[in-house]
């Protein structure tokens, strides 16, 4: 019993970080919020990818209100893997619409 509680809790928690990161994805490409949902719903590699995604946007965030002596370099950091990231998001995004023609 104890272990499909745990099973349960697993799967609530992976939705909403699906839910979470994929609408961070659109927040970023909003014209293609309809190919991001179907894309991080059947592909695994797609949704790790938005997963790291809006970790990264968070983590960007997080270091952007800190008060360390450190926050610019982990803000540029962070930037340039954001970046990079919506880089390879939009890519495959692009792969699989190109994929689709007759």
């Amino acid at each position: 019993m104890m272990g499909q509680r745990t099973r349960a809790a697993r799967t609530r928690q992976r939705g909403y970080a699906m839910h979470y990161a994929v609408q961070a994805v659109i927040a970023r490409f909003p014209d293609r919020g309809h190919a991001i949902e179907e894309l991080a719903q059947t592909d695994e590699e797609f949704l790790s990818l938005c997963e790291d995604f809006a970790e990264a946007e968070a983590a960007l965030a997080r270091w952007e209100r800190s008060s360390s002596s450190v926050r610019e370099a982990r803000c540029t950091e962070y930037r340039d893997m954001v970046r990079e990231l919506a880089v390879e998001i939009e890519a495959e995004l692009d792969r699989r619409k190109g994929s689709e023609l007759p």
